[in-house]
Formats: structure tokens, sequence, C-alpha cells
């Protein structure tokens, strides 16, 4: 077990770039592989998570070039294959259930791995509808890792209501989509992040959204993606970090340039706003920016819906702690199956913290301490999350220090934070 100390700063000035989205990063490389012809993908991120895709891809039979400008991503002419070796996903859920989807409808026998961590994370809400279009799925007790995929089987579109908000159930299904006989309707209740959809269209495939209430109804119909270039911005889930960093922080100005805005994938600036953020988002034709400056917070209730994959709540805690008054978070039982149980993660940070903590059902209530200079110095074990990590970084930064173990875990998505966070220094 590893441990880094996080100093308290006084002051925090400057810009930065966070790596390119993850999201988009494993699509652009799943796309291009499905492609016949080469793909340019500027931006990718550099995280292990991505990293572990473009391998994949690879063992699939994609051509894969890297140089300092982009990665090249060449799709066989012929189509993927099975490849002779596990496809290891490590710690990343997205790689893993956008593979089942994809694989569904390559032929061969396809036997997908991860961690510890991932091994244990639920695959049956990927499975399910899956298995209504005709493909054969086999997983360790019907739900987690390992799982076998024999695909190439015939595959028919379904009209699919996803019963949970998940953008990856949907790419799954949509992936599958592409080599199904018919259309596949997926249909979600709450809007999630679009990007498998929006970058499917740019590649040529048949693809419909229309915004139904607050859900959406996309209609994809089968074909192959065509070959193309692929820009990818900043990741908006780890600006968020440099966003709270900079509204809790009593001394701070800081910029995040060229970081996607889908409204989305930051829905915790509308969230920050409420709770009295000076924290905003620039439209730039260089590409967007966000800018945030040390801010005087106050309590609100931060619902699931706002923040579809809740991967910002763990920071979000960090900004409740810093707060006056007790912010609630509402319907947030999808954080207990993430990388880790985010939930009483989020808890036990603001408690390391010093303020007082409770749960009711899936909802969770933090007591603010009224400035970040009220933080206690902490010891947290970050487990295999990155996320853990990098809100209590940030906590440590704007407070009053702590220390994190198993720090290294930001490897999987940001690689450079530390030093970046160094850089507003």
């Amino acid at each position: 077990m590893s441990e880094i100390k996080v100093n308290q700063v006084e002051v925090l000035r400057g810009a930065l770039r966070v790596p390119g989205d993850k999201s988009a990063s494993h699509r652009a490389l799943l796309i291009s592989a499905l492609s016949d012809g080469m793909n340019r993908i500027c931006g990718l991120s550099n995280g292990d998570d991505v990293i572990r895709t473009m391998k994949i891809v690879e063992q699939l039979g994609a051509q894969v070039l890297r140089t300092d400008e982009m990665v090249v991503v060449t799709g066989p002419k012929d189509g993927l294959r099975q490849s002779g070796d596990p496809l290891d996903c490590g710690n990343s859920g997205t790689a893993m259930r956008l593979l089942i989807g994809l694989l569904s409808g390559v032929r061969g026998n396809h036997l997908i791995v991860g961690d510890e961590s991932l091994s244990k994370r639920p695959m049956r809400r990927v499975i399910e509808p899956l298995a209504s279009m005709g493909a054969a799925i086999e997983a360790r007790e019907g739900e987690h890792a390992p799982i076998r995929v024999a695909g190439g089987s015939q595959l028919s579109g379904i009209d699919y209501e996803v019963p949970t908000p998940s953008a990856q159930v949907k790419s799954a299904v949509l992936l599958a989509g592409l080599f199904a006989t018919g259309p596949t309707v997926v249909t979600e209740r709450i809007r999630t992040r679009a990007n498998t959809e929006d970058m499917l269209a740019l590649a040529g495939v048949e693809v419909e959204s229309v915004d139904e209430g607050l859900g959406r109804r996309v209609t994809l119909k089968p074909g192959r993606p065509q070959a193309r270039e692929w820009q990818i911005p900043g990741d908006p889930s780890q600006a968020a970090f440099f966003a709270v960093l900079g509204a809790v922080h009593p001394n701070a100005s800081i910029g995040v340039v060229n970081v996607l805005t889908e409204a989305e994938r930051v829905g915790y600036v509308q969230v920050l706003q409420r709770m009295g953020a000076l924290v905003s988002i620039e439209t730039r034709p260089s590409g967007n920016a966000l800018r945030v400056r040390s801010s005087k917070l106050h309590a609100t209730e931060v619902y699931s819906s706002e923040i579809p994959s809740v991967d910002e709540v763990p920071v979000l805690a960090v900004a409740a702690a810093a707060a006056t008054g007790v912010t609630a978070f509402i319907d947030m039982g999808e954080l207990r199956i993430k990388e880790s149980d985010r939930f009483a993660g989020s808890m036990h940070i603001a408690s390391a913290l010093g303020c007082e903590v409770w749960a009711e059902g899936d909802n969770f209530f933090i007591q603010g301490l009224g400035s970040a200079e009220h933080f206690k110095n902490f010891a947290i074990n970050a487990g295999l999350d990155h996320r853990i990590v990098m809100a209590a970084a940030t906590a440590a930064t704007a407070g009053n220090g702590g220390r994190i173990n198993n720090w290294e875990t930001v490897e999987s998505s940001y690689p450079n934070f530390f030093q970046d966070l160094s850089s507003i220094q």
C-alpha cells in the first residue's frame, strides 16, 4: 500500500487542460476499429482504462499506430476477428460493457476479463437486453466477469427501454445493433451522455435521436462505420475536480481549457452554481473553457437525475463539506456499484474532513463546515477508485492537508493529475 501526502496550498492560479474525454476516447477506438480504413484520433485520453481498450482493438485485428500528435487506427477490411488471448479491461467498466455489445456481432469466441474490482461489478444490465437480441453470453453467476461471448450469431433489432439511466447499457445495445437485422431502438427516461449515437452518426451510421421529455429515444439502423478523423475534447468529469477546488479554496482562480460541455456531462456546474459557486462555462472557437473562483458555498439538494453517471458526486461531497448547511444527495444508489462503493466513499471523505454525515436509504446527507479552512487534516484509503483519490486530493489542497493511500489508481483515468495540480500552485 502506497501513500501520498498532499499539503494545503495558500494560493491557486492558472489554467490547465485535462486529459481527453475518457468516454469519447473509448468510443473513438471501438468505432474506428469497426470501420474499413484509417482513422486519426487527436486528444485521446492517456489513462490506463483507454490504453486497455486500445490494446484490445489491436488483439481483435485493428492496426494501431501512436505518434506524439495522434493515434491512428485502421479497421480491418474483413472486419474484426477473434483473439486467441483474453481481452483484459483492467478496471474499466466502460470498456467491458461496450465490448460485450460490440463482440456480440463479431464472429468467434471471446473471453473478456477484468481486475478484482471490475470482476465484482454488475454486467446483467447489459447481458439481458443483448440476450433478447439473440446474443450468446455467459457470465460468472450470470452477472460477473469473466464474460464469454459467442459472437456472430444472428442478432435482431429490439425496442428497449433502459430501466436505470446508463450510457454504457445504451451504448452496448447500439453497438450490437450495428450487426442486427432491422432497426434497434433504445429509450431512456433520463437523458445520458450521447457520445455513442452522436459519434456513430458522424461515422456515417444511420442514427436518429429524439428528445422525449426528460428522456431520449434513439433509433439505429445496422451498418458499418466509415473511417474518419476524431477530435477528443477535455474530459468534463476530470474538470469537475478543479471546479470544486477553485470554488472551495479560499484564494483561487482556475481555468480548464478546451473541455467538453455537453449538457448531460456538466450537471455538476449547475449544482455548484446553485450552491453559490463563481463558476462558468465560456464558449470559445478554440474550445469551451471552464472558469472558477473562490466562493462562499451554501447547501443544496443534489439529484442523481442531474448527474446521470453520478461520477462527480465524490468531489461534490467535498463542496458540500465546505458549504454552510446540510446538503442532501438524493437517489444515489448507483454509486454503490462503481469502481468502489462510492456511496460509502463519498460519506467517508466528508466524515474524515470533520463533517457530520448520515444516510437514509439511497440518500445521504452532509452537514457542511462552512469553509474548507475548517477541514481536518485526514488520512484515507482510496482502494482501487481513482475518483476517491482525486476528491481527497482536492479536499487536502483546499483545506489542511491529508494523506491518501493507493493514490496510484489515478493511472486508470488521469495519470498526470498530481502534476497538473502542482502546475496551478
